[in-house]
């Protein structure tokens, strides 16, 4: 259940959960972020132009000429938290990851005094739970790592990412779509398109609230990857 809610601005709202970071705080977010969007669908309440949930928080975006703030306030409040599914809207995914591109996993081993075998092995392991997409289109959040691997991010950001690298940091691990600035540990890449502009419903494959597993491929099979 959220903490409070605010207003941002003439047109946002932000339902604030709480500072805490975790899948049981997240859930809640992601869940009231699908029951307003199905709303909004479904045609029980017009005016919403956009809802983006973060880690922690849902903010929604309205036209001031089609609802009230006031409006959406006593619509949220009236919502039953206990009553919402979550599991009916997630989605599980397996992504291939090659890691023969990683370029931090030398660095990461020696850090952590941890055999780059061991590091690919808990990688492959993990369940990923995707808090959040943003930064660029389609970048996903996702926890939790082993914290045998925990890191901090790269002291200097590099200026240039390859799409669909896969880095991680602290207890998170994310995947550039597009050629970008980032300061991530690089492990390896996936030859997957994470957002398709050509998509007008759905361009962004992965959404909030979905959970992914790596899959290992060659360096082989990552060059004859048809994304078709």
């Amino acid at each position: 259940m959220f903490k409070k809610l605010s207003n941002i601005g003439d047109c946002g709202i932000v339902c604030d959960f709480g500072d805490e970071v975790n899948k049981s705080v997240n859930i809640e977010v992601i869940k009231l972020f699908h029951y307003v969007t199905k709303q909004c669908s479904d045609g029980n309440l017009l005016g919403i132009l956009n809802c983006t949930p973060s880690y922690n928080k849902l903010i929604i975006n309205f036209d001031l000429e089609k609802i009230k703030s006031s409006q959406i306030v006593d619509f949220i409040k009236s919502i039953d938290f206990s009553k919402l599914n979550f599991s009916q809207n997630k989605k599980e995914w397996v992504i291939p990851i090659c890691y023969d591109f990683g370029m931090d996993l030398e660095n990461i081993s020696k850090t952590l005094k941890i055999d780059i075998k061991e590091i690919i092995n808990i990688h492959l392991n993990t369940t990923f739970y995707i808090y959040m997409v943003g930064f660029i289109p389609g970048h996903p959040f996702m926890g939790d790592l082993n914290s045998k691997i925990f890191l901090n991010r790269l002291k200097t950001p590099r200026v240039k990412i390859p799409p669909g690298s896969v880095g991680i940091v602290e207890k998170f691990c994310n995947i550039y779509p597009y050629e970008s600035p980032g300061g991530w540990n690089i492990i390896g890449r996936t030859p997957i398109k994470l957002f398709n502009e050509k998509n007008n419903l759905n361009p962004c494959l992965l959404s909030p609230g979905d959970s992914v597993k790596f899959k290992l491929i060659s360096k082989e099979e990552f060059k004859n990857f048809n994304n078709e």
